[in-house]
């Protein structure tokens, strides 16, 4: 390990523990001491991050790791050219699905077939910049309200959305039908957005978020590792989740897709996501830290270990255009790992 570029005297390990302890006391790292930790370099060396980390999790979230399952509602032909994503009719990835909204019946059994696999909230996802741009006469979210409404009166799962932008006054019709929590991406930092997406800004993911913590509904906002963003942005990423004070970060790790722009990335080193993890833990100590997109695909025999490197949450199931092991596996792994699936608890300072 570099030592200088830490500016520490003592062993890592040492000034780990120090950090670590002053975390969980409540202290939050600055943008200077988060860049230290992208300093840490050496698989043995990024292991000791990820224990640090791992000791935040347990003093600060529990051992109990929050389970959820989504579904894509409406997929393909989306009017916006995230480079990332198969879904895009910019750059329509190959073999990706193209349908309208599903009924009501058929998503209804998807979140009874999702609570049966343990999960305890279930996403209902859809393509599009949002409706927030639907048109007058669209009863596209009149349709996805009375779902919500549907799922919580046969079911006991919770169901979230994330139907891209919405206004204040959409927000509060969300809130009003059940939906608690809300996924919106901020996928990179500010700086590194428009090297991914140009069809809608960074700030117009932000007003979102904020229109729905204004109505009271948790966010679920996180954003995709190894798209080509530097450590800063990571960074930088993580400490405006934190301003924000989302509840929940969904960490994806990029599985390039075939026919996209970055189809041809390659897939990122475990030991490097697992550094991104930790770091991700460390900035942001109380969030619900989630696996998501990617896991099984870039992490393959090392899962296991983001579980010991900060996450306290993950997806079980399919994702939304490419699957994931069976959930049996999941809760297997969680068992060994002397972790249990459910709820985990909401930060505080949300």
């Amino acid at each position: 390990m570099d030592e200088d570029a830490l500016n520490v005297e003592q062993p890592l390990s040492e000034w780990l523990q120090g950090l670590t302890e002053e975390i969980i006391a409540g202290k939050r790292l600055s943008r200077q001491e988060a860049i230290a930790l992208t300093k840490i370099e050496g698989e043995e060396n990024i292991l000791l991050l990820c224990a640090a980390a791992d000791q935040v999790r347990q003093a600060c979230c529990g051992n109990t790791v929050d389970l959820c399952s989504i579904v894509n509602i409406k997929s393909g032909n989306c009017s916006e050219n995230c480079g990332f994503c198969s879904q895009s009719v910019h750059h329509p990835g190959n073999d990706s699905p193209v349908y309208g909204l599903k009924s009501k019946e058929e998503i209804l059994a998807q979140a009874k077939a999702a609570e049966a696999a343990g999960a305890k909230r279930f996403c209902l996802v859809s393509q599009g910049r949002g409706i927030k741009y639907n048109s007058p006469k669209s009863t596209e979210l009149e349709n996805i309200l009375e779902t919500v409404r549907q799922i919580i009166a046969e079911t006991n799962i919770k169901p979230c959305c994330a139907l891209g932008e919405v206004t204040a006054e959409q927000a509060q019709a969300l809130k009003e039908a059940g939906v608690s929590r809300y996924n919106h991406n901020l996928e990179a930092s500010e700086n590194f957005y428009s090297q991914i997406v140009t069809t809608h800004t960074w700030q117009d993911r932000v007003e979102t978020v904020k229109n729905l913590k204004a109505a009271g509904i948790q966010a679920c906002t996180g954003g995709i590792i190894g798209m080509g963003e530097s450590w800063e942005d990571r960074v930088d990423l993580a400490l405006a989740l934190r301003e924000l004070q989302v509840e929940s970060v969904p960490i994806n790790l990029l599985n390039p897709r075939a026919g996209t722009p970055l189809g041809d990335r390659p897939k990122l080193d475990p030991i490097e996501a697992l550094k991104a993890i930790a770091i991700f833990r460390m900035i942001l100590p109380e969030q619900i830290l989630r696996y998501a997109g990617g896991r099984e695909a870039v992490m393959g025999e090392l899962q296991a270990m983001g579980l010991k490197a900060g996450i306290n949450a993950m997806l079980i199931g399919h994702y939304l255009t490419t699957i994931g092991q069976p959930p049996e596996q999941d809760h297997a792994m969680l068992e060994k790992l002397g972790l249990q699936g459910g709820e985990a608890p909401i930060p505080q300072n949300s």
